[in-house]
C-alpha cells in the first residue's frame, strides 16, 4: 500500500476528485517539468531540439519499462485513435472475415475497425454486454476461426468491468487472429505485461492513468509488426535518428516501432512532463497503485449495493475504478450537481463512474455518497 500522495498534487482541500478515468491531475513535479520545457521553447537559440530528441528516447524507454517491452517496440503518438489507425492500416482484413469488439466500446478503438470492416466487406461483430458481467467468456465465444482482428480494452470504459486479456490473447493466437489492445484505462494504474498478453499492437493515451499531459500517447508494436507502413511520413519516421537523409524513400523507415512516431514528436514540454510522470509511476509500481486504490473502489461497491445500485461483480471488475447503475436511472445532471459541491465524477451512458487515485481517502467516498443520497 502506498501512503496517501495528495501532497504531490495541487488539489485544494475542499475538492474531492474521483475522475481519473476521464483526466488525471498533474503531479507538482510534472508541472515544474512543463515549466522548464516552456523555457526551453522560449530560448530556441539554445538548440533544445537535440535535448528533446534525447527525451523522446528516454520517454519511450520509460513507457516500455512499464509494460515489459523495449524502447524499440514503442512509438510516440498523439492519441489512442492515432495508434489504432496505425494498427488498422497494417492488419489484413478480407471480405467475410470478422472483427471483434465490445458493444459500446470507446470510440478510439471502435470506429477505425467499423470503417475498416465496412471497406473490406468484413463482419464487425460487437459482443453484447453479458448479464453476468463476464465479458471474457462472451468474447471467447465470439472469436472463431474466421476472426481476423480482436480489438479490445482491459475493461469497459463505462464501469470498469474487466476482461481477461491473457486468456483472450491465447484464443486469438489459436485461431490466427491479430490482437489489438487499447490500454488507456489501465496503463499506469494496473500491471500490464506484453510478454504475457502478446498483442500485435497496444496503445495508450497518456493523459489519464499515466499522469501525463494531453495530446500524447504510446503505441507498442510487436516485433513482427514493426515493418509496417506509417500513417504519415516525416523526417524522424522515414529516416530515423542517426541517419537522416532527404533522399531516403518512405519504405526505408526508422528502426523498430519508431517508424510509427507522430510528426513533431520532439515537443520539449510534453516530453519533459511525460518523463517525470512515468518515472514516478515506475517508482510507485502500477501493481501497488492498483492495490492502494482497490479499498476505495471496494468501498464504492459496498455503498452502492447497500443502496440497491448495480455494480460489476467483484470477480469481473478492475481494482482502480468502478461504475454504478441506479435502478430508476441517474438523477438529472448528477455530475453537474455533484461538481457544484466540489465532488467530481463522470456520467458515462447510464453509469456513474468513480475513478479515484492514491490521493483519495475513504472520507472522499463517504462524502460522495452523502451528497448522492441528497440528490437521488
Amino acid at each position: 500500500m502506498i501512503p496517501n500522495q495528495r501532497d504531490q498534487f495541487d488539489i485544494p482541500d475542499e475538492v474531492v476528485y474521483l475522475n481519473c478515468a476521464s483526466q488525471s491531475p498533474l503531479l507538482n513535479s510534472v508541472c515544474r517539468a512543463g515549466e522548464e520545457g516552456v523555457l526551453r521553447k522560449a530560448h530556441p537559440w539554445m538548440d533544445f531540439r537535440t535535448e528533446a530528441a534525447d527525451n523522446a528516447e528516454l520517454t519511450r524507454g520509460l513507457f516500455a519499462q512499464l509494460i515489459g517491452a523495449t524502447a524499440d517496440d514503442i512509438a510516440i503518438v498523439p492519441a489512442t485513435s492515432y495508434g489504432i489507425s496505425v494498427a488498422a492500416r497494417n492488419l489484413p482484413l478480407a471480405a467475410g472475415q470478422r472483427v471483434v469488439a465490445l458493444d459500446n466500446q470507446f470510440p478510439s478503438n471502435f470506429h477505425a475497425w467499423r470503417v475498416s470492416a465496412e471497406d473490406a466487406g468484413a463482419d464487425f461483430h460487437q459482443v453484447a454486454r453479458p448479464g453476468d458481467g463476464d465479458w471474457t467468456s462472451a468474447v471467447l465465444t465470439a472469436v472463431d476461426d474466421n476472426t481476423s482482428v480482436v480489438a479490445l480494452p482491459p475493461c469497459h470504459w463505462t464501469d470498469g468491468s474487466a476482461l481477461d486479456l491473457e486468456a483472450i490473447g491465447e484464443r486469438c493466437r489459436s485461431v490466427g487472429a491479430a490482437f489489438v489492445i487499447d490500454a488507456t484505462q489501465a496503463a499506469g494504474a494496473a500491471p500490464i505485461d506484453v510478454k504475457r498478453l502478446q498483442p500485435d499492437f497496444l496503445v495508450s493515451s497518456a493523459y489519464k492513468w499515466l499522469l501525463c499531459p494531453y495530446t500524447l500517447g504510446f503505441l507498442y508494436a510487436a516485433p513482427h509488426r514493426q515493418s509496417g507502413r506509417p500513417i504519415e511520413f516525416h523526417e524522424w519516421a522515414v529516416s530515423g535518428m542517426e541517419n537522416r537523409s532527404p533522399d531516403r524513400l518512405p519504405g526505408s523507415a526508422a528502426d523498430g516501432a519508431r517508424r510509427y512516431d507522430m510528426g513533431e514528436r520532439n515537443n520539449p514540454i510534453n516530453l519533459m512532463m511525460a518523463a517525470t510522470a512515468l518515472q514516478q509511476l515506475i517508482a510507485w509500481k502500477p501493481a501497488e497503485i492498483a492495490e492502494t486504490i482497490k479499498p476505495l473502489t471496494d468501498r464504492v461497491a459496498a455503498a452502492a449495493r447497500d443502496r440497491g445500485y448495480a455494480v460489476p461483480p467483484d470477480a469481473h471488475r478492475v481494482a482502480h475504478y468502478i461504475g454504478m447503475r441506479m435502478p430508476n436511472g441517474l438523477p438529472d445532471r448528477a455530475d453537474e450537481r455533484l461538481a457544484e459541491k466540489n465532488i467530481h465524477i463522470s456520467l458515462r451512458g447510464d453509469s456513474l463512474r468513480v475513478s479515484p487515485h492514491i490521493f483519495n481517502t475513504a472520507e472522499d467516498i463517504d462524502r460522495l455518497f452523502a451528497e448522492l443520497d441528497r440528490i437521488v
